[in-house]
Formats: structure tokens, sequence, C-alpha cells
């Protein structure tokens, strides 16, 4: 097997010129690159760089000259060269798009799997819920839209570098959805030192650039708070709509009422309110414990006005299957199963309730 290191994809890069001349490899630009055999990824930040501000054309050819390059080395399966930043991904342009669009895919609905903090399971939640559509007859992507800490590719067992045909990343497919995460991209020791409209560039970028084809739901697994990434999201998407999760002690409601009104600020519909973490039955004798309490979550729905959306329990299954990046949702014989597959059918519910909205399309070249 191919081992390529990173002095080899800078060496490779050292071919690609910005536009004054200087190589990419020499320019602060090139943020990250990762290498794991023979796959390649590559990150490239024009924010880092006040030519790309004068210069936005510029953005697509750097970015098309770095993939052609990569791609004609033989020692290179697969490459990926994504864009974050300039002043195209903040208007909305994607780079990666072609001028001329030859095809147009749609997405049914686009629904964001949000909390106020950190903590609560979201993320375990969205995996699940979006393997659980799936099983409920559903096309369904997943996007991690968590920037700072991707954690989508562990819950679905997912080591695979994404590639690229030059226009589109290509999501990668487990458990009968499609999914992509920035984790694919870059290494899992690099943190990820962005300003906010670099994260907003990024998420624009796994949304409008990659390949998912027609779909009836895209979960969208947002990240903890209320902040850039949540607002680019809110803002610059046809949302139809958020499910907000939270586990039932006070301190956890005070954000999730915080992330509630963030999307009825910004015109997106509350699909409803998950309490995570409801009740933890022990497995050796099956003694009930509320160990963050119990029922505050469907209390606060009913106090806010807004649909709930059942209890999920603290369960030892939904952890090792989390950690094994197998869902539980995937496994028609774990009773916890039934409890998103449960989940995924209120949220489809909500969906066909809600106002009719055409549905959003995503160019793709």
């Amino acid at each position: 097997m191919t081992h390529l290191q990173r002095s080899d994809i800078v060496t490779l890069l050292k071919s690609v010129r910005l536009p004054d001349g200087e190589s990419l490899s020499q320019a602060a630009v090139l943020s990250d690159i990762r290498t794991e055999g023979g796959h390649v990824s590559v990150i490239i930040d024009a924010d880092l760089d006040a030519r790309f501000q004068s210069n936005p054309g510029a953005l697509a050819t750097v970015r098309a000259d770095a993939q052609a390059i990569l791609e004609k080395d033989q020692r290179i399966e697969k490459c990926t060269v994504v864009l974050t930043g300039g002043p195209m991904a903040a208007a909305g342009s994607s780079p990666l798009a072609a001028p001329e669009p030859e095809e147009e895919t749609v997405i049914k609905h686009i629904v964001a799997v949000g909390s106020g903090k950190g903590g609560v399971g979201k993320s375990t939640v969205a995996a699940n819920l979006a393997v659980a559509l799936s099983r409920l007859g559903k096309n369904v992507g997943l996007m991690d839209a968590d920037v700072y800490g991707p954690s989508v590719q562990l819950l679905l067992g997912l080591s695979e570098s994404p590639r690229a045909d030059g226009k589109k990343i290509e999501p990668l497919e487990a458990f009968g959805i499609k999914a992509m995460t920035m984790g694919l991209l870059v290494d899992q020791s690099t943190p990820m030192i962005w300003r906010g409209p670099m994260v907003g560039s990024a998420i624009l970028q796994l949304l409008n650039d990659v390949n998912w084809g027609d779909l009836d739901v895209l979960v969208v697994d947002m990240p903890p708070g209320t902040g850039d990434a949540q607002l680019t999201l809110a803002q610059r998407t046809p949302l139809a709509g958020a499910v907000i999760v939270s586990t039932p002690q006070d301190l956890a409601l005070i954000d999730a009422r915080k992330a509630i009104t963030m999307f009825e600020k910004v015109k997106v519909p509350v699909l409803g309110l998950v309490e995570n973490m409801s009740v933890f039955i022990c497995p050796n004798c099956g003694h009930e414990s509320h160990i963050f309490a119990h029922g505050g979550g469907e209390e606060a729905a009913k106090e806010i006005g807004i649909p709930f959306l059942g209890h999920l329990p603290l369960d030892m299954d939904i952890r090792v299957s989390s950690d094994a990046g197998s869902p539980v949702a995937a496994n028609s014989e774990s009773p916890q199963a039934g409890d998103f597959l449960n989940l995924a059918g209120r949220v489809l519910d909500q969906l066909e309730a809600s106002d009719p909205l055409p549905p959003p399309r995503l160019v793709m070249a």
C-alpha cells in the first residue's frame, strides 16, 4: 500500500500558483493536509490571504489546479480539495459549482437537529434519527455541521476519505444513508481554529458541494449553541424545521429554550423537543433511575407550545453501539431501535403537518 507523507503533497502542490505567482505550498492559505494511505485531502483557506479577496475568480482556479495535480499522481487513489472562506463563499456562491448547471438535485426537507449546549447526546440522536428515517423507507442524508467537534464519522464507523470528481464531493454511505462530515476531511488531531466566516463557508460547502442526490430528508447535526454556524444554516438554507434535543434537567432546558427562541426568530419551524437520557434502566436488575430528572423536556415543550417528540433512555446499548460505529437504530432486534423509529415517525408527521413549501433545489454540476 502506498504511504504518502505530508511532505509529498507539499512537493506536488509547489507547481500550483496563486494570482501573483507564489507557490501554493509556500502560501498561508494551505491550511491543512491529511494523508491516509493513498487517500489525500487538502484544505485551502481563502480567508488567510488578501489576494483572494481582490480576485474571487482565483478561488476556483487554484482549487481546480490543485485537484488536477493530485489526480495525476499515480500514488494517490482518491483526493479531495476543499475551499473555505473567501468572498464567493460568503456571498453564498459555491466555488466548486459550474457556471451553467446541467442538472438539479432535489432535497425535499432539510431538518436541523440542534441543542443549546453540548453533552446532551444531540449527535447520537441525529445519527439514529437519520438511520430510523431510512428504515421507514425514506431517502436520507446526514450532514455533520459541527466543524469544531465532528462526530458523525465515529457514530457511523466511517474512515474512508471521500472522493471528488473535480466538481462535487461524493458522500459516503452507511446503514442506508448518505453522510458527510469535516471529520473525514481533516486529521482527527487537528484543531479547527477557524473564525466565524470560515465556519459558515465550510458548512455551506458541505451542503452545496456534496453530491447528495435526490433526498426525502437531509438531517443536519448542528453544533451546540446559537452562534455563527447555526445562523448561517438558518438564514442561508431553506430549513423545513428543527428538532431540539435536551436532557430533562433544568440546566439543559435553559439552553434548549435559547435554541428554540433562535430558530423562531429566524422563522424556522420547531418540529418539537426530544427528552434524551430520560431514564436509566439497570441492565442487571431492571430498576429505573432518573439520573437527570424526568419529564422536564415534556413539561417545557408544553409550556413553550411546541410538540413533544418523546423520551429516549440513557442506555448502555446505545452508548456501546455509538462507540462501535453501528447506530442502535439500525439493529432491528434492539428494543432501543423502536424508540428512534417512533421519533422518526413523529418527525415525519410534523413535516407533513407543516405548511407545504417548494422543495429546496441544490445545483448539481
